[in-house]
């Protein structure tokens, strides 16, 4: 089974604060069998200099490829591109991400749902709800 998901770093998140992206940057990413493997993976081979990967959330899909998933969510989500950035080199998947844009998509999807309560702080879990749904299609 195939499963796609969302996973942070805190030293990650604090260098990119540093350098003026944003301290939101999660790498999104498909992996074949459990994705606790996957986050292993990236702690050992130490992903874009880190390894202290975390899991946020991940969920199982069928016959998605981290490439389309990519795709599908640099068209909502501005992708961190390893070539500016010495420090990420060949990290494909990091994605910074607006709060803006999630705390409107939860909006909409409340309003749709009939629900007009307010909306609370936006929080990490919301975030990796968010890139999951627009990684798939």
């Amino acid at each position: 089974m195939t499963a796609v998901y969302v996973a942070t770093s805190k030293n990650l998140a604090g260098w990119a604060a540093d350098v003026g992206l944003t301290k939101h940057v999660y790498k999104l990413g498909v992996a074949e069998g459990a994705a606790d493997d996957a986050i292993k993976t990236l702690n050992d081979d130490g992903f874009a200099g880190e390894s202290d990967w975390r899991l946020l959330k991940a969920q199982e899909v069928d016959g998605l490829e981290e490439a389309d998933a990519i795709e599908r969510l640099a068209k909502k989500e501005k992708m961190v591109d390893p070539n500016y950035y010495p420090k990420i080199r060949d990290a494909i998947g990091i994605f910074k991400v607006k709060i803006g844009n999630v705390a409107n998509h939860l909006l909409v999807k409340r309003a749709l749902a009939g629900d007009e309560q307010k909306l609370d702080k936006v929080k990490t879990a919301d975030i990796a709800t968010y890139l999951i749904q627009n990684a798939q299609p």
